[in-house]
């Protein structure tokens, strides 16, 4: 899904030390549907553990980006959907559109 960020959390650490960055991604496409072009605008939870984490907290505020990753519900208890990342590409701010990776 690509969209731009809208809004980010802080970013928090879990018992075992993990990175966990959440937030909200902002989508916008017009697509075919049986025919007719159909305007699509969906505005959802993202949550990115480990180096996706990361990744995340270093994107600004309104910036466009790629998630790769899955769409599961917020916890076992939960109903609601999130994206969860595996991958996270910058659109914009970046000459070639690369994934962000630490620096060894």
């Amino acid at each position: 899904m690509s969209g731009s960020l809208v809004e980010r959390k802080a970013l928090r650490y879990t018992p075992a030390g993990i990175p966990v960055s959440e937030g909200r991604l902002q989508h916008h496409s017009t697509l075919i549907e049986n025919g007719s072009e159909r305007q699509v605008e969906v505005e959802m939870a993202v949550l990115a553990l480990g180096d996706a984490a990361r990744w995340l907290e270093a994107a600004p505020l309104g910036g466009m980006m790629r998630i790769e990753g899955f769409i599961a519900t917020r916890g076992r208890n939960s109903r609601t959907p999130v994206i969860h990342a595996n991958t996270i590409e910058y659109l914009e701010g970046n000459e070639n559109g690369t994934i962000l990776q630490e620096e060894d």
